[in-house]
């Protein structure tokens, strides 16, 4: 090995002092002793600082755990009293009943003045012999209380006034309505 190169490695330049010092033992030994102590302390200071020792002390408590309530059982009532059922009665007997009967024929007639009244406050025309002719519509009338007013069945007065839309929902202020029955409007 040259003697003007520098060692690598900390072996290598042991091996080095002892090739140089081989002629002299005494101060070869108290040589190498001294390199090899430069070296450790040397290379003692070339790692890093220690690493401080973290302590964490954990306190381990256990989690009360809640004891369920029981769930209170609701009690059956007591069994009713058996109810002696009333004995049956028969219906009363009734008159023949025929089905699908035809309506009862209204037969039409003149109609009556029974006087004003709420839901029906127009004014009505008659002709010379007092029979009625025309009603005009007011506010607030409505024309199931004008049929009432003049005694006269609504599908009949429907009939009368072929005119009136809606059956008779859709009336309007001094709409003339017919209340001779042997005529239509």
């Amino acid at each position: 090995m040259p003697h003007n190169e520098p060692p690598k490695t900390s072996r290598g330049m042991i091996i080095a002092l002892h090739v140089i010092l081989r002629p002299h033992r005494s101060l070869r030994r108290g040589l190498v002793l001294a390199a090899a102590s430069v070296l450790v302390f040397g290379l003692a200071g070339c790692a890093g600082a220690p690493t401080p020792v973290v302590t964490e002390t954990v306190t381990v408590a256990p989690t009360p755990t809640k004891t369920p309530t029981p769930t209170p059982t609701p009690t059956p009532p007591p069994p009713a009293p058996p109810v002696e059922e009333p004995p049956l009665v028969p219906n009363p007997p009734v008159g023949e009943v025929v089905p699908n009967a035809p309506a009862p024929v209204v037969e039409p007639g003149p109609a009556v003045d029974l006087g004003a009244g709420p839901g029906a406050e127009g004014a009505a025309t008659a002709d010379g012999d007092g029979n009625l002719l025309t009603y005009t519509v007011v506010s607030g009338d409505t024309f199931f209380d004008i049929a009432q007013r003049f005694d006269v069945p609504v599908q009949q007065f429907l009939h009368m006034n072929p005119s009136v839309p809606g059956l008779g929902e859709d009336i309007y202020i001094n709409q003339v309505i017919n209340l001779d029955w042997n005529t239509k409007l």
